[in-house]
């Protein structure tokens, strides 16, 4: 009888080890995809902006297309050309959401990027993924593209605040890609949208809505080659 509850209480024991263990490695699995998700690499960065390749255009398919179509830039290029070069509290409500309209067709990723607090500088532990985009858009597939910035916030504080608050984020990441990687300045169009655009209505004062989300707004025709 002894040796009947000497073994079972070592089979108790057993088993709580191995719940333990399950338990820790859980936790393990659970911290690494939050660092996997801040750690965001310049090839994955890549693939979410890569433009579509669609099927090559054949002359002679559209016989209702103006033989000099090709020549005549469409409006959103021409008004892409009207933004490049402009500050972030330069646009008009109107502009920043005709931005916006364009960017909903386009390659993008949302960055979690932080800031110090209440403050335009980025923060140490987000350096490495702000130099994962300067890599990216430096690389034979995306370099020479138009890019844009924008700076997102959570709810938390007034309008007018949260829209200084973006834009300069929005600016600072333009200026260190412009510094650090030497990307032309009129590549990149910067431009903040305070709390007015939330990725998660539900929850307005979530990290998830503070981000910076890049845009590439070349379309299949106007990207440029390497």
């Amino acid at each position: 009888m002894t040796t009947f509850k000497t073994k079972a209480a070592a089979l108790l024991r057993f088993r709580a080890m191995l719940m333990i263990a399950a338990i820790g490695a859980g936790l393990s699995l659970g911290a690494n995809r939050a660092v996997a998700a801040e750690d965001v690499t310049e090839d994955q960065i890549v693939r979410a902006l890569a433009v579509p390749k669609g099927p090559p255009l054949i002359r002679g398919l559209s016989v209702d297309r103006p033989a000099d179509d090709a020549a005549t830039p469409p409006a959103d290029d021409k008004f892409l050309q009207s933004v490049r070069g402009r500050t972030p509290r330069s646009f008009s409500s109107a502009e920043r959401e005709e931005i916006a309209t364009m960017a909903q067709a386009k390659p993008n990723i949302d960055l979690e990027i932080t800031f110090d607090y209440d403050s335009a500088n980025i923060s140490q532990k987000s350096l490495r993924s702000v130099q994962a985009l300067g890599r990216a858009l430096t690389s034979p597939g995306l370099k020479g593209a138009t890019f844009v910035v924008a700076g997102h916030t959570d709810a938390a504080g007034t309008d007018a605040y949260n829209q200084d608050l973006s834009e300069r984020r929005a600016d600072s990441i333009k200026r260190y890609l412009v510094e650090k990687f030497h990307i032309a300045g009129s590549d990149l169009v910067a431009v903040g949208y305070g709390k007015s655009k939330l990725k998660d209505p539900s929850r307005p004062l979530a990290e998830v809505n503070r981000r910076v989300q890049v845009v590439n707004m070349e379309s299949k025709t106007a990207a440029k080659q390497p």
